[in-house]
Protein backbone atom coordinates (compact mmCIF):
# COMPACT_ATOMS: atom_id res chain seq x y z
CA UNK A 1 0.00 0.00 0.00
CA UNK A 2 0.95 3.49 -0.66
CA UNK A 3 1.63 5.95 2.18
CA UNK A 4 -1.65 7.65 3.37
CA UNK A 5 0.63 10.77 2.48
CA UNK A 6 -1.75 13.50 3.16
CA UNK A 7 -2.03 13.48 7.00
CA UNK A 8 0.26 13.51 9.69
CA UNK A 9 -0.26 11.02 12.65
CA UNK A 10 -2.29 12.50 15.08
CA UNK A 11 -2.47 12.52 18.66
CA UNK A 12 -0.11 13.28 22.12
CA UNK A 13 3.68 11.81 21.93
CA UNK A 14 5.85 11.59 25.25
CA UNK A 15 8.73 12.34 22.76
CA UNK A 16 9.93 11.70 19.32
CA UNK A 17 13.12 9.54 17.89
CA UNK A 18 14.47 10.44 14.88
CA UNK A 19 16.64 8.31 12.53
CA UNK A 20 19.61 9.91 11.46
CA UNK A 21 20.69 9.07 7.76
CA UNK A 22 17.74 10.10 5.50
CA UNK A 23 15.52 11.14 8.22
CA UNK A 24 17.35 14.64 9.67
CA UNK A 25 20.47 14.87 7.32
CA UNK A 26 21.05 13.38 3.56
CA UNK A 27 24.11 11.54 3.35
CA UNK A 28 23.23 9.59 0.03
CA UNK A 29 25.93 11.07 -1.62
CA UNK A 30 28.46 10.21 0.62
CA UNK A 31 27.49 6.94 1.71
CA UNK A 32 27.16 5.97 -1.75
CA UNK A 33 30.81 7.25 -2.83
CA UNK A 34 32.36 4.90 -0.06
CA UNK A 35 29.99 1.83 -0.60
CA UNK A 36 30.41 2.17 -4.13
CA UNK A 37 33.82 1.80 -3.90
CA UNK A 38 34.02 -0.94 -1.63
CA UNK A 39 31.66 -2.61 -3.44
CA UNK A 40 32.91 -2.54 -6.74
CA UNK A 41 36.16 -3.89 -5.23
CA UNK A 42 34.49 -7.04 -4.15
CA UNK A 43 32.97 -7.45 -7.16
CA UNK A 44 29.26 -6.80 -6.35
CA UNK A 45 26.96 -4.89 -8.54
CA UNK A 46 26.27 -1.43 -7.82
CA UNK A 47 22.24 -0.78 -9.02
CA UNK A 48 21.45 -4.39 -6.88
CA UNK A 49 23.46 -3.63 -3.96
CA UNK A 50 23.25 -0.32 -2.95
CA UNK A 51 19.62 0.17 -2.07
CA UNK A 52 20.54 -2.67 0.33
CA UNK A 53 22.36 -0.90 2.77
CA UNK A 54 20.35 1.85 4.20
CA UNK A 55 19.28 1.88 7.73
CA UNK A 56 21.24 -0.67 8.89
CA UNK A 57 24.52 -1.31 10.65
CA UNK A 58 27.70 -1.54 8.45
CA UNK A 59 28.43 -4.82 10.03
CA UNK A 60 25.29 -6.27 9.65
CA UNK A 61 24.67 -5.05 5.83
CA UNK A 62 28.36 -6.69 5.18
CA UNK A 63 27.55 -10.13 7.15
CA UNK A 64 24.09 -10.61 4.55
CA UNK A 65 26.29 -10.63 1.56
CA UNK A 66 28.08 -14.15 2.97
CA UNK A 67 31.10 -13.41 1.27
CA UNK A 68 33.93 -15.60 0.99
CA UNK A 69 37.36 -14.76 3.16
CA UNK A 70 35.67 -11.58 4.50
CA UNK A 71 35.51 -10.49 8.12
CA UNK A 72 32.44 -8.01 8.48
CA UNK A 73 33.49 -6.38 11.55
CA UNK A 74 36.91 -5.32 10.02
CA UNK A 75 35.44 -4.24 6.81
CA UNK A 76 32.97 -2.31 8.87
CA UNK A 77 35.57 -0.37 10.67
CA UNK A 78 36.97 0.91 7.42
CA UNK A 79 34.24 1.79 6.18
CA UNK A 80 33.36 3.64 8.72
CA UNK A 81 37.35 4.92 8.84
CA UNK A 82 36.40 6.36 5.01
CA UNK A 83 33.04 7.83 5.96
CA UNK A 84 34.04 9.96 8.71
CA UNK A 85 36.84 11.39 6.39
CA UNK A 86 34.54 11.69 3.87
CA UNK A 87 31.31 14.20 4.70
CA UNK A 88 31.38 16.72 1.27
CA UNK A 89 27.71 16.95 0.35
CA UNK A 90 26.22 16.17 3.46
CA UNK A 91 23.29 18.36 4.22
CA UNK A 92 20.17 18.66 6.77
CA UNK A 93 16.98 17.38 5.43
CA UNK A 94 14.96 20.88 4.80
CA UNK A 95 13.92 22.27 7.96
CA UNK A 96 15.31 19.90 10.05
CA UNK A 97 17.56 21.99 12.26
CA UNK A 98 15.12 24.09 13.34
CA UNK A 99 12.48 21.55 13.98
CA UNK A 100 14.93 19.72 15.87
CA UNK A 101 15.84 23.29 17.93
CA UNK A 102 12.20 23.86 18.63
CA UNK A 103 11.80 20.59 20.90
CA UNK A 104 12.13 20.78 24.38
CA UNK A 105 15.70 18.71 25.03
CA UNK A 106 14.16 16.12 26.95
CA UNK A 107 11.63 15.48 24.48
CA UNK A 108 13.34 13.67 21.84
CA UNK A 109 16.44 11.58 20.39
CA UNK A 110 18.70 10.50 17.57
CA UNK A 111 18.54 6.53 17.16
CA UNK A 112 20.77 5.90 14.31
CA UNK A 113 22.73 2.79 12.23
CA UNK A 114 25.92 4.60 12.23
CA UNK A 115 28.79 4.12 15.12
CA UNK A 116 28.99 7.25 17.23
CA UNK A 117 32.01 8.59 15.99
CA UNK A 118 30.39 8.87 12.53
CA UNK A 119 26.92 10.07 13.67
CA UNK A 120 28.60 13.06 15.77
CA UNK A 121 30.75 13.64 12.04
CA UNK A 122 27.43 13.86 9.97
CA UNK A 123 25.53 15.72 12.33
CA UNK A 124 28.30 18.82 12.29
CA UNK A 125 28.79 18.45 8.50
CA UNK A 126 25.11 18.82 8.34
CA UNK A 127 24.32 21.63 11.48
CA UNK A 128 22.02 19.21 13.59
CA UNK A 129 21.99 19.81 17.07
CA UNK A 130 23.44 16.79 18.89
CA UNK A 131 20.52 15.54 21.42
CA UNK A 132 21.10 14.81 24.94
CA UNK A 133 20.27 11.29 24.04
CA UNK A 134 22.25 9.88 20.69
CA UNK A 135 21.82 6.24 20.46
CA UNK A 136 23.62 4.40 17.93
CA UNK A 137 24.89 1.28 16.43
CA UNK A 138 27.46 0.97 19.69
CA UNK A 139 25.32 1.25 21.80
CA UNK A 140 23.26 -2.38 20.91
CA UNK A 141 23.82 -5.49 19.99
CA UNK A 142 21.32 -6.26 17.41
CA UNK A 143 20.17 -3.36 14.90
CA UNK A 144 17.61 -2.41 13.32
CA UNK A 145 14.85 -3.94 12.27
CA UNK A 146 15.43 -5.06 16.01
CA UNK A 147 13.90 -2.81 17.69
CA UNK A 148 16.52 -2.80 20.77
CA UNK A 149 17.61 0.64 19.72
CA UNK A 150 14.39 2.94 19.95
CA UNK A 151 13.73 0.58 23.16
CA UNK A 152 16.62 1.77 24.33
CA UNK A 153 16.12 5.76 23.47
CA UNK A 154 12.73 5.29 25.56
CA UNK A 155 14.45 4.16 28.65
CA UNK A 156 16.78 6.33 28.43
CA UNK A 157 14.16 9.71 28.24
CA UNK A 158 12.41 7.45 30.36
CA UNK A 159 8.96 7.32 28.78
CA UNK A 160 6.77 4.68 27.11
CA UNK A 161 8.04 3.56 23.75
CA UNK A 162 4.64 3.14 22.80
CA UNK A 163 3.83 6.83 23.51
CA UNK A 164 6.59 8.19 20.98
CA UNK A 165 6.52 9.56 17.50
CA UNK A 166 9.68 7.75 15.28
CA UNK A 167 10.67 9.86 12.11
CA UNK A 168 12.41 7.40 9.69
CA UNK A 169 13.40 6.68 6.16
CA UNK A 170 14.46 3.27 5.31
CA UNK A 171 12.37 -0.31 5.34
CA UNK A 172 15.24 -1.59 8.21
CA UNK A 173 13.88 1.30 10.42
CA UNK A 174 10.52 1.15 9.65
CA UNK A 175 10.19 -2.45 10.92
CA UNK A 176 12.47 -1.29 14.07
CA UNK A 177 9.69 1.31 15.13
CA UNK A 178 7.00 -1.31 13.94
CA UNK A 179 8.47 -3.80 16.36
CA UNK A 180 8.99 -1.09 19.02
CA UNK A 181 5.28 -0.26 18.95
CA UNK A 182 5.55 3.03 18.54
CA UNK A 183 3.58 5.23 15.73
CA UNK A 184 6.08 5.97 12.19
CA UNK A 185 6.14 8.69 10.34
CA UNK A 186 8.02 7.90 7.17
CA UNK A 187 10.32 11.14 5.95
CA UNK A 188 10.28 11.14 2.05
CA UNK A 189 13.07 13.75 0.95
CA UNK A 190 15.75 10.96 -0.23
CA UNK A 191 13.71 8.40 -1.73
CA UNK A 192 13.78 8.15 -5.59
CA UNK A 193 10.25 5.89 -5.98
CA UNK A 194 7.29 6.01 -3.76
CA UNK A 195 7.54 3.83 -0.47
CA UNK A 196 5.20 1.09 0.15
CA UNK A 197 3.86 1.83 3.27
CA UNK A 198 0.49 2.11 5.61
CA UNK A 199 1.77 4.96 7.50
CA UNK A 200 2.04 9.02 7.56
CA UNK A 201 4.77 10.34 5.75
CA UNK A 202 6.21 13.61 5.34
CA UNK A 203 8.27 15.02 2.81
CA UNK A 204 10.74 17.53 4.79
CA UNK A 205 10.40 19.64 8.41
CA UNK A 206 9.87 22.86 6.45
CA UNK A 207 5.37 22.62 6.64
CA UNK A 208 5.43 20.77 9.94
CA UNK A 209 5.88 22.29 13.59
CA UNK A 210 5.86 20.59 17.17
CA UNK A 211 3.63 21.81 20.03
CA UNK A 212 4.07 21.17 23.51
CA UNK A 213 0.69 20.71 25.65
CA UNK A 214 -0.21 21.46 29.16
CA UNK A 215 0.31 18.06 30.39
CA UNK A 216 3.65 17.44 28.64
CA UNK A 217 3.27 16.28 25.86
CA UNK A 218 3.78 17.07 22.56
CA UNK A 219 1.55 17.62 19.26
CA UNK A 220 2.73 17.53 15.48
CA UNK A 221 1.00 19.80 13.92
CA UNK A 222 1.18 21.57 10.08
CA UNK A 223 1.21 20.08 6.57
CA UNK A 224 2.22 16.70 5.51
CA UNK A 225 3.24 17.36 1.77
Amino acid sequence: MAGRGSSLPEGRYSAFLFDMDGTILNSIAAAERIWGAWAVRHGLELASFLPTMHGSRAVDTITRLGLPGINPEVEALKITDAEINDVEGIVEIPGATDFLKSLPPTKWAVVTSAPKDLALRRMKAAGIPVPAVLVTADDVAAGKPNPDCYLLAARKLEVDVSSCLIFEDAPVGIAAGEAAGATVLVVTATHGHPINSTHSTIKNYEKIFAKADEDGSILLEGQAA
